[in-house]
C-alpha cells in the first residue's frame, strides 16, 4: 500500500528546519520550537503539518517579517552551500503567505529564491490576490530569469484557476495582465515551462474563449514545432467545444456533409468493464476535409443528471467520398477523481466539435446488479 501523503512531512523535517534556523540565527530557540511541534505533528494531515511548523516559526522568529526574511533566506541552498529543500519548505510557503503580505518585494524575492528547491506557486498567490498590479510587475520580470523553475513560477503561479490553489477572481474576470508574461515564455527552451504556459492559456479559455483563440491565431504563423504543440495544447478546451476560430487555427472547419455511424458492442457494461464501440465516418462531399474526431461519455451523476467528459480520439483527413471505420475501447475502472453511478449513460461522437451520433448504454454495478448506490 502506498504511504500516506501526510508522511511527506514529519518530525525529521521539523528537526531539519530547527537546525537550519539555528545555524542562520544563533538566537533561535530550537528546543522550544520543536516542543511546539513534535508532540502534535503525527496526529495531523499533510497541510496541517506544514501549518503547524509555520505557526511555530511565527512564534519563535522575529515578529518583524523584514527581519525574519533574511534568516529564512540563509537556510536555502546557495551554490555549493547546502540548505533546506523539498517538503520542509511547504511551511515556508505558508509562513510567508500569512505574515509577509505587507512586504511584497521582500516576500516575492524570498519565494523566487525558494522555488528552485520546492514549488512556490501556492505561496505567491495571496500576493497577487491582494496587490495584483504590484505583484505582477515583479513576477513579470521572472520570465527572463536564467533558472527555469523561476520562469515556470511566473506562468504557473499566476494561473487564474490553478488546481488545488486559491482562485484569483480578478484574473479570472480579466486575464489581460497575464498575456505579456505568457507571450514572453511562449518559446521558452524548457518543455517544463512551455507546458505551464499552455495550461495557463487553457485556464483562461474556460472563461474567455475568443481571447485565447485570437492569441493562438496571432502566434501560429511561422511557429516552431514546439510552439505549435504549446498552442494546440492551450486550445484543447476550445477544440473540444468546437470553437470556430480555434478550429480554423489548426486547419479544421465547420463540417459539411460528414456522416457518422455509431455502433455499440453491447448495450450494457458491468463495472468495472469496457465499452467497445465502432464509428464509421463518411465524407459525402466532393472535397477533402480535415477532421478532428472526439467522443464524449455522458456520466450519470448521483442526482440522475448526466455530465459529459470529452476524450480525444483522432485527427484525420477524409478525401471526397471516402469512409473510414474506427474501433475504440473505453474502460470504466476505479479512479480517485470520479465516482461512477449505475444507470443510463450516453456515448456521443463529436467531429470538429459537432455532435454527429449518440447512443445510450447502461452501466451496472459489479456482477451486473444496479441496486447499489454507486460503483466506486
Amino acid at each position: 500500500m502506498a504511504e500516506a501523503l501526510k508522511h511527506l512531512i514529519g518530525a525529521r523535517n521539523a528537526t531539519d528546519i530547527a537546525d537550519a534556523l539555528s545555524s542562520a540565527w544563533t538566537k533561535f530557540p530550537r528546543d522550544a520550537f520543536l516542543a511546539d511541534i513534535l508532540p502534535r505533528i503525527e496526529s495531523l494531515e499533510l497541510m496541517q503539518r506544514g501549518q503547524l511548523i509555520a505557526d511555530a516559526m511565527y512564534l519563535h522568529l522575529p515578529r518583524n517579517f523584514a527581519v525574519a526574511a533574511p534568516i529564512l533566506m540563509a537556510t536555502l541552498p546557495v551554490d555549493r552551500r547546502p540548505g533546506l529543500s523539498g517538503w520542509s519548505l511547504l511551511a515556508f510557503n505558508q509562513y510567508i503567505a500569512a505574515h509577509g503580505l505587507d512586504h511584497v518585494e521582500i516576500s516575492l524575492d524570498l519565494l523566487k529564491a525558494l522555488t528552485p528547491h520546492f514549488t512556490a506557486e501556492f505561496g505567491i498567490r495571496p500576493f497577487i490576490h491582494r496587490e495584483q498590479t504590484k505583484a505582477l510587475s515583479i513576477i513579470g520580470q521572472w520570465a527572463d530569469d536564467p533558472n527555469h523553475h523561476v520562469r515556470r513560477l511566473a506562468s504557473e503561479g499566476t494561473r487564474p484557476r490553478l488546481p488545488w490553489a486559491m482562485r484569483l477572481p480578478a484574473l479570472v474576470k480579466d486575464p489581460a495582465p497575464l498575456l505579456p508574461i505568457l507571450t514572453a515564455l511562449i518559446d521558452d527552451p524548457e518543455d517544463y515551462v512551455r507546458r505551464s504556459v499552455a495550461n495557463s492559456l487553457n485556464d483562461i479559455a474556460k472563461d474567455h474563449q475568443d481571447l485565447v483563440a485570437d492569441f493562438v491565431g496571432r502566434h501560429h504563423k511561422g511557429a516552431s514545432a514546439e510552439r505549435l504543440w504549446l498552442l494546440r495544447h492551450a486550445s484543447r478546451t476550445l477544440l473540444k467545444k468546437g470553437h470556430a476560430t480555434a478550429l480554423a487555427n489548426f486547419g479544421f472547419a465547420r463540417i459539411d456533409g460528414i456522416e457518422a455511424n455509431l455502433r455499440l458492442a453491447a448495450q450494457q457494461v458491468s463495472f468495472p468493464g469496457v465499452l467497445d464501440f465502432s464509428v464509421s465516418l463518411s465524407n459525402k462531399t466532393g472535397q477533402s476535409q480535415s477532421l478532428m474526431f472526439d467522443y464524449a461519455i455522458h456520466h450519470q451523476k448521483k442526482d440522475g443528471t448526466l455530465s459529459p467528459k470529452i476524450f480525444k480520439a483522432k485527427s484525420l483527413t477524409l478525401a471526397a467520398g471516402q469512409s473510414m471505420t474506427f474501433e475504440r475501447r473505453h474502460a470504466f475502472r476505479p479512479i480517485t477523481t470520479r465516482v461512477y453511478h449505475p444507470g443510463e449513460h450516453r456515448l456521443e461522437i463529436l467531429v470538429n466539435g459537432t455532435s454527429l451520433a449518440l447512443e445510450t448504454f447502461i452501466l451496472t454495478a459489479s456482477g451486473g446488479s444496479a441496486d447499489t448506490d454507486a460503483a466506486q
